[in-house]
C-alpha cells in the first residue's frame, strides 16, 4: 500500500505515531517535503537515517525548505519505479524535481522545493541553500515529463501547492499571499494536465482543499492501488451478497 503525508520536520514523535507504526513490509511512504531528518546533521538525525533505511517499508520523500539539499545532492542517483531518486541509504529515497513513478499500478508526479520566509535568519547559521527554489532547467524537464506521458498523471506529490490553492488558504486564514514562482508553475502543469488528486504539505493543516486538492501534515492518507483489467472482472464477478439454503 501506498500511503502520503506531509511535513515530518525531523520531529522524532513522528516514528511513534500510531500510522506510522502500522507500515508494512511493501509499503511505501510518501512525505510532501520538509522531511526535516537531513538538516543539521547531528547524531539523532543519523540515527532515524539509519533506523528508515533499515525499515522494510520504503519512506520517499519530495525536498521542501528544511532539507540539507548538499547532503541529499552528495547521495548516489539511481533509478527507482521510473524516475530518478537519491538513494539516501537502504529504504530511504529522495523523489528528484519532475518525474513520474509508478507504483502499485497508479502515476506519482513529483515536484520538491520552496521558498524560505525565514531565508535571513537561516542565511545566518549557514543553513539556507538557494537550490530549494528549483531552476528553470527543472521546471522544464518536469513540464516534458509530464508531456511524454500525455499530461496525464493519477496523483500530484509535491511541498507547495499550486498560485490559487494557496493563495485561497492564506485568505481564509487571513495571512498575507506569498505566493512565488514555484507556485506559478503548479498552477500552469495542474491546468494543462489531468489528474485524479494533489496532495502537498508546506502549509502545515490536514484539510482537503478542493475536490481535487489535499493539503496533509500529520495524517497518512492511503491510496489505492489501480485496478488492472483483471482485478475489475473480479470485482464484476464478485457477487454483493450470497444466498445460503
Amino acid at each position: 500500500m501506498v500511503y502520503v503525508t506531509g511535513d515530518m520536520h525531523g520531529c522524532p514523535e513522528r516514528l511513534y505515531d500510531k500510522n506510522f507504526r502500522k507500515l508494512k513490509s511493501g509499503d511505501v511512504l510518501l512525505v510532501c517535503g520538509d522531511f526535516g531528518y537531513i538538516f543539521s546533521g547531528g547524531k539523532l538525525e543519523k540515527q532515524v537515517v539509519d533506523y528508515l533505511a533499515s525499515r522494510r517499508f520504503v519512506t520517499a520523500f519530495v525536498d521542501g525548505t528544511h532539507d540539507n539539499l548538499d547532503t541529499i545532492y552528495r547521495s548516489r542517483v539511481t533509478y527507482w519505479h521510473g524516475g530518478m531518486v537519491h538513494r539516501i541509504k537502504g529504504n530511504l529515497i529522495h523523489l528528484m524535481r519532475g518525474q513520474i513513478f509508478e507504483i502499485e499500478g497508479n502515476h506519482f508526479f513529483t515536484f520538491g522545493g520552496g521558498e524560505s520566509t525565514d531565508k535571513e535568519m537561516r542565511l545566518a547559521t549557514g543553513l539556507w541553500w538557494r537550490e530549494e527554489e528549483p531552476s528553470p532547467a527543472e521546471m522544464a524537464q518536469g513540464a516534458a515529463r509530464l508531456d511524454e506521458a500525455g499530461c496525464k498523471v493519477d496523483y500530484m506529490i509535491t511541498h507547495e501547492p499550486p498560485s490559487l490553492v494557496k493563495s485561497a488558504i492564506l485568505l481564509r486564514r487571513g495571512d498575507t499571499d506569498r505566493v512565488n514562482k514555484l507556485n506559478g508553475y503548479l498552477e500552469e502543469i495542474g491546468r494543462s494536465c489531468t489528474f485524479r488528486h494533489w496532495y502537498f504539505g508546506s502549509l502545515h493543516e490536514d484539510r482537503v482543499i478542493t475536490e481535487h486538492h489535499t493539503c496533509v501534515f500529520k495524517n497518512m492518507i492511503p491510496i489505492s492501488p489501480a485496478k488492472t483489467p483483471e482485478t475489475e472482472k473480479a470485482d464484476e464477478q464478485e457477487p454483493v451478497f450470497a444466498l445460503h439454503t
